[in-house]
């Protein structure tokens, strides 16, 4: 009995056709020959399985078609940009902040050598860590800076700097939890420091920091800015600049989590009131720790702010080295920076910004005008008032209203996101009452044109 595989073209044979010249052309032998050879099991597995006939294994264009697929799936970037239909700004999942043009022009100095550690005045070595820390200075009022890897990874430097082996004091209401399951508590654990609660999950007074002071070998006292909930009804806690003089009593330092990084007044942006680095340093904090890729607006860094000789000390850590920062990050940091010396500048330029102080007039224009053109390409769609969120563990009860578009799907609405999420780039909605909605505070002016393609192409193909 003759084996129905023998139907199979050879993989020679198939590479001779006119269908695969063209893919060789374009893509390398070995990868064509690697992605054909694969399909090619593929196909052997359904024939022997009764699923394929041998007359339907015999034609060439079948076997390009799929190696022209997979191809297309390998050479797709694991990680490639995508519109933010969702309307949350600081979407984690998403990237967080998206850079400023100036960002993204500035990293582009990276194709060539920089002088990350070298100084061109002496023609000696140089440090990474001078290349933010005067503007920051200037931006914040510290007396010196340093910027690392990510937020976490600041805040570890900071404990693991001041307080290895030591007590450092944290008001159990403080105690958060700041994102992928890491806890304040296991983040204190990991730097060496001991953990040392003082008050209650609602209330906690300056005498309780003073009463702890009593007890143990308190090398610290760590204020954690609770930016991703809030406590209301019987609440008390101290002020900064009670905490700044029980440490200043005592020989200790302060040390001022904030996590977000806002440096402009938060009623710019129609949001409540935010603590920022200039109000924890005029307090008398010694240190402050803050992302770069929250309020900010940057890219993701740790960045420390305060005194010079606790942010000297902490540049000596060897811990350091392994939280530093690379230099595309050092580029697209410092360009960002450099927009917050014009703050009309930065709330026009700096995406995250822009976003957030959107006005309600703007994204209701945008909407009516997608929606009427999408309504030509045959796609029902209405204008929808929706509400945005901030995001990233930040002003966690705030909602801001927003317009966006609700796309009426052919078949069912998750069959809709799905496409969508498979178009490129994909675009990112929510499904509500069985329709796609697309929040346009998120989604940045340039992608209308590509909202308008990817909708139309998925609904109405």
């Amino acid at each position: 009995m003759n084996d129905p595989r023998r139907s199979i073209p050879s993989v020679e044979l198939l590479l001779e056709t006119g269908e695969f010249e063209a893919l060789l052309l374009a893509h390398p032998r070995s990868l064509v020959v690697s992605q054909l050879r694969d399909e090619m099991a593929r196909v052997r597995r359904d024939v022997a399985d009764g699923a394929l006939a041998p007359e339907d294994v015999e034609s060439v264009a079948p076997y390009a078609d799929a190696v022209r697929r997979r191809l297309a799936a390998v050479l797709t970037p694991s990680l490639r940009p995508v519109i933010n239909g969702t309307g949350v700004v600081l979407h984690t999942n998403l990237g967080r902040a998206p850079l400023a043009a100036s960002a993204v022009e500035a990293m582009a100095g990276a194709q060539g050598y920089t002088n990350l550690e070298y100084d061109v005045d002496t023609g000696t070595r140089g440090s990474r860590y001078d290349h933010c820390s005067e503007l920051l200075c200037e931006l914040t009022g510290a007396e010196d800076a340093l910027v690392v890897n990510n937020g976490a990874g600041a805040l570890v430097l900071a404990l693991s700097t001041e307080a290895r082996g030591r007590h450092a004091l944290v008001s159990r209401g403080e105690l958060v939890e700041i994102g992928g399951g890491f806890r304040i508590p296991e983040v204190m654990e990991s730097s060496g420091a001991f953990l040392f609660e003082v008050g209650s999950t609602n209330r906690t007074r300056i005498e309780d920091y003073r009463e702890a002071m009593a007890q143990g070998d308190v090398a610290l006292i760590l204020k954690v800015h609770r930016s991703n909930f809030r406590i209301t009804g019987f609440t008390e806690e101290p002020d900064l600049l009670d905490l700044a003089q029980l440490g200043k009593e005592h020989g200790v330092g302060v040390v001022h989590d904030l996590g977000s990084g806002l440096m402009v007044d938060a009623a710019q942006l129609g949001l409540p009131e935010e603590p920022r680095p200039t109000d924890s340093l005029a307090a008398g904090v010694d240190v402050v720790a803050f992302s770069g890729d929250k309020l900010l607006g940057g890219p993701q860094a740790g960045i420390l702010v305060g005194k010079k000789d606790r942010i000297a000390r902490m540049r000596r850590n060897p811990l350091c080295r392994a939280l530093r920062v690379d230099k595309t990050t050092l580029l697209a940091l410092e360009a960002t920076l450099r927009l917050y010396r014009e703050p009309a500048r930065a709330l026009r330029e700096i995406p995250t910004l822009a976003m957030l102080s959107a006005d309600q007039e703007t994204l209701r224009n945008r909407a009516d005008t997608l929606a009427a053109e999408l309504f030509t390409k045959g796609v029902v769609v209405d204008v929808a008032e929706l509400s945005s969120v901030v995001g990233g563990g930040t002003f966690p009860e705030v909602e801001l209203p927003s317009f966006g578009l609700r796309v009426q799907p052919v078949g069912g609405a998750e069959e809709l996101a799905r496409a969508a999420r498979s178009a490129l780039p994909p675009l990112i909605g929510r499904v509500d009452d069985e329709t796609l909605l697309i929040d346009l505070r998120t989604v940045l002016d340039w992608q209308d044109t590509e909202v308008v393609r990817i909708v139309t192409e998925c609904v109405a193909p």
